[in-house]
């Protein structure tokens, strides 16, 4: 009977070299803290982007509020969407005064809120006519005013 023959391997295919090593941890240490840095980054944008979307819708939803509630009172007024957020609202209603337009109203809406202990805001602007004072008016043109 034939013995099976062994196959020996040398000691250089059995592991890594020294120098194999010292490359690889060479490579890892120049690339390794770009790679953290730019997964950091992407996590801090990720969070600004998702509080300005918050503000957006919020700042919509004032907007829309005022508007729904009519013809708004001139002044300053200010408030928070809930108890214990970080998002703040302040509103600004002035009249608006043209020989072309009468009864219009600037407002302007204002979001704030702390992002990495700053101050972040957002704003919105939009003019609202007093429809009421509008119509009465136009009835009293010569016509009807249409």
């Amino acid at each position: 009977m034939k013995q099976p023959i062994k196959q020996l391997r040398s000691a250089e295919e059995n592991g890594f070299t020294l120098v194999e090593i010292l490359v690889t941890l060479a490579i890892l240490g120049a690339v390794l803290p770009a790679l953290l840095h730019a997964f950091a980054s992407a996590a801090r944008n990720q969070g600004l982007s998702d509080n300005s979307t918050t503000a957006l819708y919020l700042l919509k939803f004032r907007m829309a509020e005022i508007e729904m509630a009519g013809y708004p009172d001139v002044g300053e007024e200010t408030g928070e969407f809930g108890n214990n957020t970080r998002y703040r609202w302040s509103s600004a209603v002035e009249d608006i005064e043209s020989e072309e337009v009468e009864n219009v109203r600037r407002v302007q809406v204002t979001v704030t809120w702390q992002h990495r202990n700053r101050e972040r805001s957002m704003s919105m602007n939009t003019y609202v006519a007093d429809r009421q004072k509008s119509e009465t008016q136009q009835g009293q043109q010569p016509g009807g005013g249409r």
